[in-house]
């Protein structure tokens, strides 16, 4: 069995553990249903970016039910779903209490850079959700096993979904007009830069061998077209 060093420190066995999976969607449903409580029930300094931002913890939510019964074939461990339900809770509340209005006493008016931050959020949504629909297609294909995709939006960048996150987030961030919410952005960057990615790549080359040593040799490992 490889250690969690070599597979990004989770179980990369296949299994539809469709029991964690409904336990994780479960824990994230109620989330984004206190998020919508927040926004609609409460009284905010400014509650149209309240509800704004509650609605892009909706749009995540929905694409997360996809990544957990569409696209995602791996085991999930009961601990994994646990410890990224809290770190959710920590982004989605946190961003939707800032945007409210929680450290200010008046709304911010919506500007260029609320229309920049939903550009981000909905490229950064398209960038991961469909940089995975593409491969899960590919993968589908009988000559496609024992192979690594390459193609598609992932002939841009090895990690376009993990850049497609940094995208979203740091729109997500920029719409609450809270410079702390870019804490959320900049650790899971530092998270993918030096946890995820070394030990993912370290995964792929031992499963993949001169396929994926070559595809990395010529490929951006995160941001198309610069690094």
């Amino acid at each position: 069995m490889s250690s969690s060093a070599t597979t990004g420190g989770v179980d990369r066995a296949h299994d539809r553990s469709f029991a964690t999976k409904l336990i994780f969607a479960a824990l994230h449903g109620s989330i984004v249903c206190l998020c919508l409580w927040l926004a609609i029930a409460l009284e905010w300094a400014d509650p149209a970016r309240a509800k704004l931002l509650s609605g892009c913890a909706v749009l995540y939510f929905l694409r997360h039910l996809i990544t957990l019964f569409v696209l995602l074939k791996r085991k999930v461990e009961l601990s994994e779903a646990l410890g990224l339900s809290a770190f959710m809770a920590v982004f989605e509340i946190g961003f939707l209490l800032l945007g409210a209005g929680i450290l200010r006493d008046t709304a911010v008016p919506f500007g260029s850079m609320d229309m920049l931050a939903l550009g981000l959020i909905a490229f950064g949504s398209y960038l991961n959700t469909g940089s995975e629909l593409q491969r899960m297609i590919w993968k589908r294909h009988p000559e496609s096993k024992g192979r690594c995709y390459t193609g598609g939006l992932f002939k841009h960048s090895m990690h376009i979904n993990y850049f497609g996150d940094m995208v979203l987030f740091t729109g997500w961030a920029l719409l609450t007009t809270s410079w702390l919410a870019f804490a959320i952005p900049l650790s899971m960057t530092v998270g993918f830069l030096f946890f995820h990615i070394p030990a993912l790549d370290a995964y792929l080359s031992q499963r993949y061998g001169a396929e994926f040593d070559a595809y990395a040799a010529k490929t951006a490992k995160l941001i198309p077209f610069v690094y």
